[in-house]
């Protein structure tokens, strides 16, 4: 559970910002999947409770990825693979999902299953700190995605923000945060986390050469294109 109070017991700080019939109205939009390896995937999330952005996050993606004719892509926090295999149908076989995690078992976990699903070939995937694995790399990409741990979610802005090309995206999941940012008490997982999405946030939305928005979806999906002019 992300608070510390019990499950009977209101908690302030956690704000649903979509309805849930609603997110299950556009899940059901989706359709079914008959990939096994997605299925599987999203299993694994479900027993052990792994947070992934889940199917409509991951189609979100998708469809932004390829919005923008996108095929160099960085992640911030790749866990075992799942906001990748979305990055990965989308950038093509000419394409490269640039992933890094601090778990070298999760790295083995995204190798099983992306190569299951015919997409390892289109993923670098690297061990160790993401932003130290990210000044390693050189050139601009099309989509830096954020999924680190919420502390360093301001560093990795600064650091993303001059590496992104004009028309590219910045993609940060868990922006509201279980609606912790807007509310006026919350109960943190770790302190200052919620503060430091609220910075992150702020940082892009009064960045002039971006143009931003919240999808309020699941967690909250923020999409930051860089303008092109």
């Amino acid at each position: 559970m992300d608070n510390m109070q019990s499950p009977t017991t209101p908690n302030p700080s956690i704000i649903v910002p979509v309805n849930p019939a609603i997110e299950n109205y556009m899940r059901s939009l989706t359709g079914p999947t008959d990939h096994p390896v997605l299925i599987k995937m999203e299993e694994y999330a479900r027993q052990n409770n792994f947070p992934i952005v889940d199917r409509l996050v991951g189609t979100f993606l998708e469809t932004l990825a390829k919005s923008i004719g996108a095929r160099r892509v960085f992640e911030f926090g790749s866990g075992y693979g799942y906001s990748a295999y979305w990055f990965a149908c989308a950038v093509g076989p000419e394409g490269v999902v640039i992933c890094s995690d601090g778990d070298a078992v999760n790295r083995q976990k995204a190798q099983d299953y992306l190569t299951a699903a015919g997409l390892w070939d289109r993923v670098d995937f690297h061990t160790g700190f993401a932003q130290d694995i990210f000044a390693q790399t050189e050139g601009l990409f099309d989509i830096c995605y954020n999924d680190v741990d919420k502390g360093d979610y301001p560093e990795v802005w600064r650091m993303a923000r001059d590496r992104i090309r004009p028309g590219g995206l910045h993609i940060a999941d868990n922006v509201l945060w279980h609606g912790r940012v807007a509310a006026e008490n919350f109960v943190d997982i770790v302190p200052g986390w919620t503060e430091a999405i609220q910075e992150h946030n702020l940082l892009i939305f009064n960045d002039p050469d971006f143009d931003t928005f919240i999808n309020p979806t699941r967690d909250g999906v923020l999409v930051a294109r860089k303008k092109t002019v």
